[in-house]
C-alpha cells in the first residue's frame, strides 16, 4: 500500500504516527511540504515517509490519496489536479461535500472520513461516509470505525467532533484553578488528566445505561457535584454549548 497526503498538518501527522503504531503494513507514504516543520519531523522519524514538492506527483505515485487541507485551500487546488478514475480518495476536508469533491476531482472513488488526533495512539472514533470495505479495513487498525450511509447525518459527527478544543479547555481551566490554589503544575495536570480519563472510561463501560443516568448518579443531594452543575445550568452554560454545536452543524451542512 502506498499512501499520499496532500496537506501535512496535525491530523495528517496523527494518522501517520498511528499507522506506524499499528500493525498496518505500508510500503511508502508520500507527503506534501506544506507544513515544512511537520513534514521534516515525519521524514526523520520514519524512513518510509518521503516529501514530494509537487501535489500531482503525490497523486500519481500513491494508491490512496488523503485530502488533508483546509476547505479554502481545497477549493483552490483540487480543480487543478488530475485524479485517475480508479484512484482511491479519502477526504478529511470538513466543509466540501461529496458531490463537490466528485466535481472538482472528476472521481467517484471518494470517502469522507473524520479522524481525530487520538488516532495517533490508535484510539477514538473514525466516521467514514459512505461505507467502504477497504477504507474500513484500513481505519479499523487505527481506532473504532463508524460507517454512515447518509452524508447529511455524517455532518452531525463533524459537528460533535468540534468539541475537542472545548474539552481540552475544560481540562486547562481545571488544572489552572488547582495551580492558582497552590498545587504544583505537574501534580495538577496529572490529577486532571487522570480524573477525565477515569470518567471517560466509566462512560464507555456504562454507555448502555445512557449518559443522563450517569449525570444523575454522580450527584448526591446538596453535594458538590449538584452545586456545580446547578450553577452551570443557571448561567446557561449547557444552552450555549448546545447552540455552539448547532452553529457548527450549520457551517458543515452548507
Amino acid at each position: 500500500m502506498i499512501l499520499g497526503f496532500i496537506g501535512t498538518g496535525k491530523i495528517s501527522s496523527s494518522i501517520i504516527y498511528g499507522i506506524f503504531n499499528s500493525k498496518l503494513k505500508i510500503k511508502r507514504i508520500y507527503i506534501s511540504s506544506r507544513n515544512k516543520n511537520i513534514a521534516k519531523k515525519l521524514t526523520k522519524k520514519f524512513k518510509s515517509v518521503k516529501i514530494l514538492k509537487d501535489n500531482q506527483e503525490i497523486i500519481d505515485k500513491s494508491s490512496t490519496v488523503f485530502l488533508a487541507v483546509t476547505p479554502k485551500v481545497g477549493n483552490q487546488i483540487l480543480t487543478k489536479l488530475r485524479f485517475a478514475k480508479n484512484k482511491k480518495i479519502i477526504s478529511l476536508i470538513s466543509t466540501i461535500n461529496l458531490n463537490e469533491l466528485k466535481k472538482k476531482t472528476k472521481n467517484t472513488q471518494i470517502v469522507r472520513a473524520i479522524p481525530l488526533p487520538p488516532i495517533e495512539i490508535n484510539k477514538g472514533p473514525i466516521v467514514i461516509c459512505p461505507p467502504n470495505k477497504k477504507v474500513k479495513n484500513f481505519f479499523k487498525h487505527l481506532g473504532s470505525v463508524i460507517e454512515v450511509r447518509s452524508e447529511k447525518l455524517s455532518y452531525k459527527f463533524w459537528s460533535t467532533a468540534s468539541i475537542m478544543a472545548s474539552f481540552y479547555e475544560i481540562l486547562n481551566i481545571s488544572s489552572n484553578w488547582l495551580i492558582k490554589k497552590g498545587i504544583r503544575r505537574n501534580i495538577a495536570n496529572n490529577y486532571v488528566s487522570e480524573l477525565f480519563l477515569s470518567l471517560s472510561q466509566d462512560a464507555v463501560f456504562k454507555r448502555s445505561q445512557g449518559f443522563k443516568k450517569l449525570v444523575q448518579d454522580s450527584q448526591t443531594p446538596n453535594g458538590l457535584n449538584m452545586q456545580v452543575i446547578r450553577e452551570l445550568k443557571k448561567d446557561k452554560f449547557y444552552n450555549y454549548f448546545f447552540k455552539a454545536l448547532d452553529n457548527a452543524n450549520k457551517r458543515v451542512s452548507k
